[in-house]
C-alpha cells in the first residue's frame, strides 16, 4: 500500500514514535515531485492533541532533515487520522473489525475493486468484509488504499 519511497521514511521514524507512544497511522507523499508534501498521520491510545502534534512535527521535522528525502524543498504535514482513519496494516484491520470500511484493490477481485462494508476481521493474510450482505476474502496483498468511513451522530 505504500510507495518503497514512503515505507523506507516510515521505517526511519518508528523507533522515535514508539519511544514516545505515538503510532504513525500512515504516511504518504503528493504533490509535484519537484516540492512534494510529506503527510504523516499520527494516533496515540488518547487520541491526539495539539501539544502531541506540535511535539512530533518537531522530532519527525528533525528526522527528516536527517534524511533529507528529496533534494530541494519539501512541506511536512503532521495531523491525526481524522474521521476517515487510513488502514494500512493487518492489525489495523483486525483492530477496527465492526466498522465500516472502504477498500480499493489493485485489481478486481470477484468483479469489483471498490468495497463498502463492515469489517469482519482478518483471516490470515485475508482482510474480510460484509458488503450488501456478501462475505469477501481480500488479499491484503491486493489493497490499493483503505479507510474507515467515520460516521457523525448529530443527535
Amino acid at each position: 500500500m505504500l510507495t518503497k519511497k514512503e515505507q523506507a521514511l516510515l521505517d526511519a521514524l518508528e523507533t522515535q514514535a514508539a519511544a514516545q507512544g505515538i503510532e504513525i497511522v500512515t504516511l504518504e507523499i503528493v504533490g509535484a515531485k519537484k516540492s512534494p508534501t510529506i503527510r504523516v498521520y499520527i494516533d496515540t491510545e488518547n487520541g491526539v492533541s495539539f501539544d502531541e502534534l506540535s511535539s512530533a512535527q518537531a522530532w519527525i521535522n528533525d528526522i527528516m532533515d536527517e534524511i533529507d528525502p528529496f533534494p530541494g524543498a519539501y512541506m511536512l504535514e503532521v495531523s491525526s487520522p481524522g474521521i476517515d482513519r487510513p488502514l494500512r496494516t493487518l492489525e489495523h484491520f483486525d483492530r477496527f473489525a465492526g466498522e465500516t470500511a472502504v477498500v480499493k484493490t489493485t485489481s478486481p477481485i470477484d468483479g469489483r475493486s471498490n468495497f463498502t462494508g463492515v469489517l469482519k476481521g482478518v483471516e490470515g493474510d485475508d482482510v474480510v468484509m460484509s458488503c450488501d450482505e456478501v462475505t469477501f476474502k481480500i488479499p491484503y496483498q491486493a489493497i490499493k488504499r483503505a479507510h474507515v468511513k467515520g460516521t457523525v451522530d448529530f443527535k
